[in-house]
C-alpha cells in the first residue's frame, strides 16, 4: 500500500484508503488533475495531516473546501500560501483575534506556526477546480473526513473541535461532547460574521480550555513574513 501520509495517521486512515469509495475519489481526482486546475497542488493534500500528526492535535478547526484562486489554496483551512492578498473569512478570523486577545493581524495568511502546534486545520472537501467553489462535493472527500473526525472522536485524550457555520456544526453529531469540547459560531465568512462569529472570543477559550486540561495553550501570534 502506498504511503500517502507519513506519521500515524497513514495507520488510522488505512482501512479508509482501501475502501471502494477512497478508490473511486483516487480515480476521479486522478483525471481531474490531468485535466482541470485543481488546488492545492497535490503534494499539499494532505498538508494538514503532515503538519498536525494524530496524536498531537490539540484543537480541529474545521472549514469547508479549499480557496479556489490561483497560489491560496496549500492544504490547511482558512489558510494561503505567504505572499497572497488575505481572504475576507480570514481577515474576519484576524479580526476577531486581535479583538479577543489583543493580538494584531499577520501581514500574511500563512497559519502553518498554528498547525504546528497542534491546531488541525482541515477542510471537509480537500480539493476544489479553479474558480469553482464546491466543485469537488459529493464525490468521497466527506467519507473520509467523517472517518476523521470519528478517529479523533476515539482518542482518550480530549480534542477541543471549533465548528464555525452551519457545515461544520453539523459534524456535531459525530462528536462525544461529554469527552470533547466543543465551540461553535457562525462562520466568519463576511455574510454570516456579524450573526454571532465576532464576539465569540474562539481563541480564548481554546486556551483556558487547554490550560484547564494541563496542555500549553497555542501563542495564536503568527510570526511576521521576512
Amino acid at each position: 500500500m502506498k504511503q500517502i501520509i507519513h506519521n500515524e495517521w497513514q495507520e488510522i486512515l488505512q482501512e479508509e484508503f482501501q475502501a471502494p469509495y477512497y478508490q473511486q475519489l483516487r480515480m476521479f481526482l486522478k483525471q481531474e488533475y490531468e485535466e482541470q486546475t485543481i488546488y492545492p497542488v497535490m503534494q499539499d493534500i494532505w498538508q494538514a495531516f503532515e503538519l498536525t500528526p494524530y496524536n498531537d492535535v490539540k484543537v480541529l478547526i474545521l472549514g469547508q473546501d479549499p480557496y479556489h484562486g490561483p497560489n491560496q489554496a496549500h492544504g490547511l483551512s482558512f489558510s494561503v500560501q505567504k505572499g497572497v492578498k488575505i481572504p475576507p473569512s480570514l481577515r474576519n478570523i484576524y479580526k476577531e483575534l486581535e479583538e479577543d486577545l489583543g493580538i494584531k493581524p499577520a501581514n500574511h495568511g500563512d497559519l502553518t506556526s498554528w498547525a504546528k502546534q497542534g491546531i488541525f486545520l482541515l477542510n471537509t472537501v480537500l480539493t476544489v477546480r479553479q474558480g469553482q467553489a464546491y466543485s469537488h462535493r459529493g464525490k468521497g472527500w466527506e467519507m473520509l473526513t467523517d472517518a476523521v473526525i470519528r478517529a479523533l472522536n476515539n482518542r482518550k485524550e480530549p480534542v477541543i473541535f471549533l465548528l464555525w457555520g452551519n457545515a461544520s456544526i453539523a459534524k456535531k453529531a459525530l462528536i462525544d461532547t461529554q469527552k470533547h469540547i466543543v465551540l461553535t459560531s457562525p462562520h466568519p465568512s463576511p455574510l454570516s460574521a456579524h450573526r454571532g462569529f465576532f464576539g465569540s472570543k474562539p481563541f480564548s477559550k481554546i486556551n483556558d480550555a487547554l490550560i484547564d486540561l494541563g496542555e500549553e495553550p497555542i501563542d495564536w501570534q503568527l510570526p511576521e513574513e521576512e
